[in-house]
Order: C-alpha cells, then structure tokens, then sequence
C-alpha cells in the first residue's frame, strides 16, 4: 500500500472537468473526493469535480434503486424469474450488487491510476450478520472478489473489529462503517494494521489495498443534539455543528502519531464544514452529491484546514457532554461500549430498516397486492 499522495486530477478523458472549489481542493491538496451514492449518473458527475471513489451501504441502495424504478424493477422481476427460490431478501442484495458494480466499473480507471488506492466502490455488509465476525469476514471476501476495485463496509462494532483484522487478513481493502467517534476510529485502524501486518508477516501483497476508515460526522453531531435535548443542557446551539469535526481532526492526529496505514474517512454531511473544515489531509471526503454542486457552485476558495484546531469556546461547550467526551477521546469507550453508544444503535437500526424496505419493494414486484 503507497503511502505516496498521487495527483487526485479526473482520471479518464470520458468525462469533461468541472472548474470549482472541489476540483481545486483535489488538485492542490492530498484529499481524495469520493461520492456518497453509487447512482451511476451522479457519479458520472462526481468524476467531473475529481471524484475518484464512490459509497452504498441499505440506505442508498434502496433510494438509488426507488429513485430508478424503471430501470430497477423490470430487473427485480427477472431475477425473481431467474432464482425461482431466492427470497426477498436474496433478490434485494442481488440488485444490490449489481447496482454496485455499475458503478465500479465506472471507476476502474481511477483505480489504475492510483493502485488501487482510490477508484474503489464500497459495498456494505448486510446488517442482519452484525452479531458474527465469520458471517461478516466471509461477506466481505465474497463482495472483494466481486470486482478489483470493491472496498467493502464493515461496522465498527465490538464484533466488527475482529472482522475487519480478518477481512484486511484475507485481502479485503476494508471501509470501516458505523463509526463516529475517535475510539471507534483508533480500535478499527489498529485491527486493519494487525491484519496488514498478518499478511505482510506471510508475504503477501498489501501494496494495492486501500483501506479507509469512516467516520460519520455528522451523525455524531445528530447524537450529541439528542443529547442536548434530552439533558436540557444550556448551550450554544452553533456549537453542536463541530462535534463531528473535532472528533474527525483528532482521529487525523491520532492516525499519524501511531503509524496507521488506513485513511480517515468523513461521511454524513450536514453541513459545508464537514468539507471545508477537513481539506489539506490525507483524508478522503464522501459528500453526496447534492452537497457537492453546492459546493462547487459556492465560489469557496480552497484553504487547507485539517490541522486548525476548533476554537477553544466550541470545546469547551463540547467537552461539557459526556457522550461527546466518550467520543472524543482515544479511549472514551472499549469495543463492547461500541455496541451500545447511541449513534451506533440509531445507525445500524437504520440500515436495519433500510434492509426491510428493500425486502418490501421487491415483494411488491413479486406479489403485487391485488
């Protein structure tokens, strides 16, 4: 794995470039733009601005899929035809992974030209398997070998520790998912070096994965809001927009001093700060799309920030929160208190429902009410 920044210029002549803030912060600082959708025309798109990586997890493939019905459901009903006893649930993730490699293919020459660094496709682990390290490890190989640039999405819970060391260990270029706070962050890159090092220790190749390690900022600062309000605690409101921000400028700190080969990965916009706040490190930002016009039709110039700390009034309101103290510090949680945090449970019965969403949309196709 090269530890190198390669030029984030677009990579293929298909695709005319975009002037903007986004094209600049990609060409003048090591931070990668992936788009958070794997919708092969807002990617098309993406890669305009210099995008070089694209995201689905249940949520997005569902809305993808909801927002393409024409295309989608014609599908639904010739895979039904085609796995006469596949369940729901079977034909959903079906669609699912070939939503996804639709949009890989899309990024395989960003994937040539970064070694596999950057060009990847995340596909995540179904939710359902959450309780077993096998069951995860397994899907995740099962989705890496589905196509060269496939980075695959397991959860930064207690469980999903162990299997994303066995995932990096089998291969897998592993997108950490589910996570939100700097423990979560330090615990899944330090089980993605020990799997690194397993292989490395074996000789086996590392040099063309590309883990990467998300943290939802903004929905830390969902959580921390809840928590506002449930406490009745009396604040600057202004304040709980930097949660996310200052947990994901101290993860970038925490990455460097112990030599963690994985990338910090910002996801679950909010707001224009998620982005301008974290430019200049050697980090990947996952807007959606939508985000990302606006972005770019901002006029923003471009000011490196990863590394200006947040204003010591912000944090001082902040480190007044429990739960954000637990989230922001190295070790504010163990891996068993990951399971519990609130952001992890409100997350993952999300994608829980996202799962039974698409298990109803593929019923309708199927056995249409009378």
């Amino acid at each position: 794995m090269t530890a190198d920044h390669p030029d984030q210029r677009a990579h293929t002549d298909e695709y005319r470039l975009r002037p903007g803030p986004l094209l600049d912060a990609v060409r003048s600082t090591p931070t990668a733009l992936w788009n958070d959708s794997a919708d092969p025309d807002e990617l098309r798109q993406s890669i305009a601005f210099g995008g070089v990586g694209a995201t689905c997890n249940p949520t997005i493939a569902y809305t993808c899929i909801n927002q393409r019905k024409d295309v989608w459901l014609p599908r639904i009903a010739e895979l039904a035809e085609e796995m006469p006893e596949a369940t729901e649930a079977q034909i959903g993730w079906q669609v699912v992974r070939e939503l996804s490699l639709q949009a890989a293919q899309l990024l395989e020459p960003a994937f040539e030209e970064h070694n596999g660094r950057n060009g990847r496709l995340s596909m995540q682990t179904d939710p359902r398997l959450a309780r077993s390290a096998t069951a995860l490890a397994d899907q995740a190989e099962e989705f890496s070998n589905l196509a060269k640039n496939i980075i695959v999405k397991i959860p930064a819970t207690s469980v999903g520790v162990k299997a994303i060391e066995e995932a990096t260990y089998r291969g897998v270029s592993v997108n950490v998912t589910v996570s939100f706070s700097v423990p979560q962050a330090v615990a899944t890159g330090e089980a993605i070096e020990r799997g690194l090092r397993r292989r490395e220790a074996e000789g086996k190749d590392v040099s063309t994965m590309g883990p990467v390690v998300t943290l939802m900022v903004g929905r830390l600062d969902d959580w921390i809001k809840i928590v506002a309000k449930r406490d009745k605690l009396f604040l600057d409101p202004g304040h709980l927009e930097w949660a996310g921000i200052a947990a994901f400028k101290r993860t970038y700190q925490e990455f460097r001093e112990r030599g963690l080969r994985a990338r910090p990965l910002s996801a679950a916009f909010r707001n224009v700060m998620h982005w301008s706040e974290l430019l200049g490190g050697d980090i990947v930002i996952s807007p959606p799309f939508a985000w990302q016009q606006l972005i770019n039709d901002s006029g923003y110039k471009v000011e490196p920030r990863i590394d200006v700390p947040v204003a010591p009034e912000i944090m001082r309101t902040l480190m007044g929160i429990p739960d954000f103290v637990r989230a922001y510090e190295p070790d504010g949680m163990t891996p068993e208190e990951f399971d519990t945090y609130g952001a992890t449970v409100r997350t993952l019965r999300g994608f829980l429902q996202a799962d039974a969403d698409l298990d109803s949309l593929v019923r309708d196709v199927i056995m249409p009410q009378p």
